[in-house]
């Protein structure tokens, strides 16, 4: 996996996927990204306004998330078919603290034509690892809908330990859902 990072942006690579920072130039895309599986990620997502699938609005939302990138307190992360260009998903890190606990969530989507071929689960692990080895993350939380056998799947491959169960913890389409969480550790963590 090439790897080719600075604070401020990710690029991440195992040849077939691209793992890379939202810009602002992106916001189309984006944009394209989330009206295409609108349908699909409804279930799992926090109710949007509609300038979530709109350029205009993630034109105003990559401004604010270049900032948080910048100051390193959050990465939103899109998933790039290498060959095609065409963007899979998204993968995002937020709640980024440092010393003490040096510990952030993450959270994901993938489209749906996208399910089912390993995609999300190789770009997690190279998320993840990026997190570790330039971040210095020592914690990684997720949570997922219980009924969501795909995501648990997805995070028990890339090596996520279940840690209990939150009840009524998000709002997820206008209505508070149950969660469980997990965590991945960095085993390799040491103190800069």
């Amino acid at each position: 996996m090439e790897s080719n990072s600075t604070p401020t942006s990710v690029y991440e690579t195992d040849g077939e996927i691209l793992l890379v920072t939202a810009q602002f130039n992106d916001a189309e895309r984006i944009a394209q990204y989330f009206k295409e599986n609108r349908e699909h990620l409804k279930p799992w997502d926090p109710a949007r306004e509609e300038a979530f699938f709109t350029t205009e609005g993630w034109q105003q939302r990559l401004l604010k998330l270049t900032e948080v990138h910048k100051l390193s307190l959050g990465y939103y992360l899109l998933i790039i078919d290498a060959k095609t260009d065409k963007m899979l998903g998204t993968i995002s890190f937020s709640n980024l603290n440092r010393f003490p606990i040096y510990t952030c969530n993450v959270g994901y989507s993938l489209a749906c034509d996208a399910q089912g071929k390993g995609t999300m689960t190789r770009a997690l692990q190279m998320a993840c690892n990026y997190m570790f080895s330039v971040q210095n993350m020592h914690r990684i939380m997720a949570a997922y809908i219980p009924r969501n056998k795909r995501s648990e799947s997805v995070l028990e491959r890339v090596g996520f330990s279940h840690e209990g169960h939150a009840k009524d913890y998000i709002l997820i389409n206008g209505k508070w859902e149950d969660h469980n969480l997990m965590s991945l550790i960095n085993a390799h963590w040491k103190e800069e």
